[in-house]
């Protein structure tokens, strides 16, 4: 049996959605054609015990019979009551008494005698007579016009061959049918397998395309209106794809952008080392400005190449080593952090914050690195002497710079990979601080905004969910 599930479930899909549309319909007609066959018998044999009621009620039976205990003798006539028509009395001790009418002997059986013994009422059973044929049998009490006649009973029967002919024929028809249904049933499943599974092998197609040729362009047509399961794996193997073509798409793009942007510091880093091995190499010293200004610019470039590489790591790593590392932070703590940085970075600036409480589930390093960018940006952009506000209150956080501002048809890319506004490319950076600022804080559910401000300048809101408490269950972080 096992042995043959498994052959089963090596099948192709089709063959097997086939076999069990078959059986499926096999079982039905099966049951349909038995309990068919079974009523037409009970019709059939309800007609029989008619004719047998109906030959008890003719003539007088009753005075024959006791004649015919009376002179019992088991020699049958033909000249009898009724064409083809049984009937006997049968004595308690199973003796045998034809009468004379009837066409032959059917066998007596001890339900035959109890009725004789002990008057029960009459009973139908089937039987077979002296000459080998099938009867039906109606057995009733006999009651003795004489106290010195022993009791009996009499027993009327009918053959059975025409009803067993139409029985046999009924179920020769239905046999036929049923084959017939089955064979049917077989070709129709393998026809809507095969319609069904249509849509499967143009996926399967696809798959096989995908996986052969690397060509995620690849789309299964759908159907606007189908809602069914084949329908929504098509759109979501196209999803798929499309995200892949998409991811694909993204990292090349990423990869091309940072070569680009580690060329030109690989190239100054490169023109500076060779100046400075030239000189070692010749013996022709450089002049000490000169050769602290060189190395001064190789510092630069490597800070910058060290930065650039960093951001990448960033924009590189998983959704799940950043999911490990989430936990409550205490969002004032981490601005207060980012300003310590900040002043640093700009010590000729009056930087004046206003923080409130406020808990978020984030990384804390990358949570602390996107507000540092955000507060580099200001810096950065602000004028000697000049003034950045920082606030945060109920879970928003405004960092506003009063330098020159974005300009409005520059504002949609602000958050683009590697995208630097024209008037900022001399400054310093790799253009990924404000990507990696938006990545991060879209993980922590939150939204960040850049905007011109009233006055001049720029404005960076990040809004971020949370309380001003922390959970109870949550460690606060250092």
């Amino acid at each position: 049996m096992n042995k043959l599930v498994r052959r089963f479930r090596t099948l192709p899909i089709r063959a097997r959605l086939s076999m069990l549309v078959a059986a499926a319909v096999a079982f039905a007609v099966a049951a349909v054609s038995v309990t068919c066959w079974f009523i037409v018998q009970g019709k059939l044999y309800e007609q029989v015990n008619n004719d047998l009621r109906k030959a008890a009620a003719m003539g007088r039976l009753g005075d024959q019979a006791n004649d015919a205990v009376t002179n019992c003798t088991q020699t049958t006539t033909r000249n009898g009551f009724g064409p083809n028509t049984y009937m006997q009395v049968v004595l308690e001790d199973g003796t045998a008494c034809v009468m004379d009418f009837s066409v032959g002997l059917v066998k007596v059986t001890q339900a035959d005698k109890t009725v004789a013994k002990d008057g029960t009422d009459g009973i139908f059973r089937n039987g077979v007579a002296s000459d080998g044929e099938s009867v039906r049998v109606l057995t009733l009490p006999l009651t003795p016009n004489s106290p010195n006649l022993p009791k009996a009973s009499v027993l009327i029967a009918l053959p059975l061959k025409n009803t067993e002919k139409t029985l046999n024929d009924l179920a020769l028809i239905l046999l036929l049918v049923s084959g017939v249904g089955v064979l049917g049933a077989g070709a129709a499943g393998l026809a809507v397998a095969r319609a069904g599974l249509r849509p499967v092998d143009k996926l399967t197609e696809a798959v096989e395309h995908v996986a052969r040729t690397d060509d995620l362009s690849t789309r299964i047509p759908v159907e606007d209106d189908a809602e069914d399961e084949i329908a929504r794996l098509s759109r979501s193997f196209n999803s798929m794809t499309a995200s892949l073509a998409n991811s694909r798409e993204l990292q090349q793009q990423l990869i091309a952008d940072a070569g680009h942007e580690l060329r030109t510091p690989l190239t100054s880093l490169r023109t500076n080392i060779e100046l400075l091995t030239r000189s070692e190499e010749t013996g022709r010293p450089i002049p000490a400005a000169d050769r602290k200004a060189l190395l001064a610019s190789v510092k630069a470039q490597m800070t910058e190449l060290a930065s650039l590489i960093g951001d990448l790591q960033e924009l590189s790593r998983s959704e799940g080593q950043r999911g490990e590392r989430v936990q409550v932070v205490d969002l004032e703590d981490t601005v207060e952090a980012a300003l310590r940085r900040a002043r640093l970075r700009g010590p000729e600036l009056t930087i004046n914050a206003h923080l409130e409480p406020w808990f978020t589930r984030a990384e804390p390093a990358a949570l602390e690195r996107a507000v540092v960018n955000i507060l580099d940006n200001a810096v950065k952009f602000s004028p000697e002497g000049g003034t950045v506000d920082v606030g945060l209150s109920r879970g928003v956080l405004t960092v506003r710079d009063h330098g020159p501002g974005i300009p409005e048809d520059e504002l949609p890319h602000v958050f683009d990979r590697f995208w630097r506004s024209p008037s900022a490319r001399a400054l310093p950076g790799s253009g990924l601080g404000l990507s990696i600022v938006a990545r991060t804080v879209e993980q922590a559910g939150g939204r960040v905004d850049l905007a011109r401000a009233d006055g001049g300048g720029t404005v960076a809101t990040v809004r971020l969910p949370g309380a001003p408490t922390p959970p109870p269950e949550a460690p606060q972080t250092p």
